[in-house]
């Protein structure tokens, strides 16, 4: 099996990204000695009592680790303050209207709740995109009727000195088809490129409503995250519906980007079926006119591009959807993962140390 360059390289940056991830997550999830152990020593729960009770000579009911895990919280301040998620930015706007008003614009609830790179990505993606359908798309229209133009007049010239001049109908006909296959090739352009205008305008929107999930799921978790386990059977049952399983596990930004997937490539779908159609009547007509003509390998070869197309973006579909269940399904298996209750260490106040470990199924 062979890689070409770019494969490899995609290949590198992704291991590159999921090690980081992996280290990012590792540095998250160990607490700072030194805050752990000024935790232990402000907790209540340490402090002197009478050695005479033979039962617990501490004389200090610790919380069972069920309890625990139930809770998502191990008891000391100094362990479960800790921030475990890049969402936990110290802000004080903290107000959901403002964040849903803010996020109307490019990157605005990003910029309110603290998140300044991630807004600048957004709103540098939708000035973009935005540029691209609102002012080139409509300069590239405008330019292909007035390149046009000049051919419908030739047409139309060409076409009345056929009925006024019989003795060369034959060279005024071949000039106005000539003039006639010009001015179908400015169109064929012209379709073309409102095809890719759908496009970007549907991706456009697309990433306008993941940004809008995003600010929500910033704010959301901002609030305090959840470490209660969700069961994986209701998860799967909701994941069924576009999106539902991500917001059953809080995940909105996820949602955001599936609805920003199967947004554009439905629209793309659609818009290359649109072409292919187009470009179908162009063939029968031109068929039926010159069967010899020399556009008719070209009119296939645009034919077979816009199905393939199109048929990626169905395989697309099919994908992104089958992939938001898979990821739905295994955040509620690893909803309570970052739960400090899995893994709990700390003083028994005997002398030792005690370490309590759930696994969930």
């Amino acid at each position: 099996m062979r890689f070409s360059a770019s494969s490899f390289l995609i290949f590198c940056v992704v291991v590159l990204a999921c090690m980081g991830v992996v280290c990012a997550a590792d540095a998250k999830g160990i607490p700072d000695s030194t805050v752990v152990q000024k935790a232990v020593e402000n907790d209540p729960r340490t402090e002197e009592v009478d050695d005479d009770d033979d039962d617990d000579p501490a004389g200090i009911e610790l919380e069972e680790p069920a309890k625990i895990a139930e809770s998502g919280k191990t008891g000391v301040p100094g362990i479960d303050s800790l921030q475990t998620y890049e969402w936990d930015v110290e802000t004080e706007h903290n107000s959901l209207p403002l964040t849903l008003l803010f996020s109307l614009f490019p990157g605005g609830g990003q910029y309110y709740t603290g998140h300044y790179i991630r807004g600048g990505f957004i709103t540098a993606v939708e000035l973009g995109l935005a540029y691209e359908v609102f002012i080139n798309k409509r300069d590239q229209k405008k330019r292909r009727f007035d390149q046009a133009r000049e051919f419908q007049d030739s047409v139309y010239t060409y076409s009345r000195r056929m009925l006024r001049n019989r003795d060369s109908l034959t060279y005024y006909q071949s000039k106005r088809n000539e003039y006639a296959e010009k001015i179908r090739t400015f169109s064929d352009h012209k379709i073309e490129e409102e095809d890719l205008r759908k496009s970007e305008l549907t991706w456009l929107i697309g990433v306008h409503i993941y940004s809008i999930f995003d600010a929500y799921g910033i704010w959301a978790n901002n609030q305090g995250h959840s470490v209660e386990y969700r069961p994986v059977l209701g998860t799967l049952l909701r994941s069924f519906v576009p999106g539902w399983g991500q917001i059953y596990n809080r995940e909105y930004g996820k949602a955001g980007l599936l609805y920003m997937g199967l947004l554009g490539a439905s629209v793309s779908m659609f818009s290359r079926q649109d072409v292919i159609e187009y470009y179908l009547d162009r063939k029968h007509a031109l068929e039926k006119e010159d069967p010899s003509n020399e556009s008719l390998d070209r009119i296939n070869e645009q034919i077979l591009y816009y199905r393939k197309n199109r048929n990626q973006y169905i395989w697309g579909l099919v994908i992104i959807y089958l992939y938001s269940i898979g990821d739905a399904v295994v955040d509620a298996m690893m909803s309570d993962f970052d739960s400090p209750a899995h893994f709990v260490l700390g003083p028994d106040f005997r002398g030792g140390i005690e370490a309590s470990i759930t696994l969930d199924f």
